[in-house]
């Protein structure tokens, strides 16, 4: 019986520091100047990287999108018209722009023969000459 007294003694002294270490801690940190800014921080830096990956995605498949869709318009105006043809000859201006638009919000473009973005503004307007001659 004396044993479990002791037992009990120290285990009421162990929860009772624990509790008087850890209140005082945790009010001074809640009221701190500093722990209120840190908690602000880190909640704006999380909005903030959440809400701008989208955003970049989103530009980027926007630039895919319009390069694609002036590259398949360049294929079909040519099958139909011609290679020489006017209307090949402003969907090859609609690529150009296209590609122009990419590289001015990115400084990046996409080439669709190859599938990969391309870093350098080193597209040429006369790429698609290659498949006829």
């Amino acid at each position: 019986m004396y044993y479990g007294a002791v037992c009990e003694i120290k285990k009421e002294m162990r929860l009772k520091t624990v509790k008087e270490d850890a209140t005082p801690m945790r009010h001074r940190w809640n009221n701190s100047l500093f722990g209120k800014t840190a908690l602000a921080a880190a909640a704006l830096a999380g909005f903030l990287m959440f809400t701008g990956a989208p955003l970049l995605r989103a530009d980027n498949d926007d630039c895919q999108r319009r390069v694609v869709r002036a590259d398949h318009r360049l294929h079909e105006a040519i099958e139909h018209y011609g290679y020489q043809s006017r209307q090949a000859e402003r969907r090859r201006h609609e690529l150009h722009e296209a590609r122009e638009h990419c590289w001015s919000t990115g400084h990046r473009w996409w080439d669709e023969h190859e599938h990969r973005w391309h870093t350098d503004r080193d597209w040429d307007d006369h790429d698609h000459d290659r498949d006829h001659h």
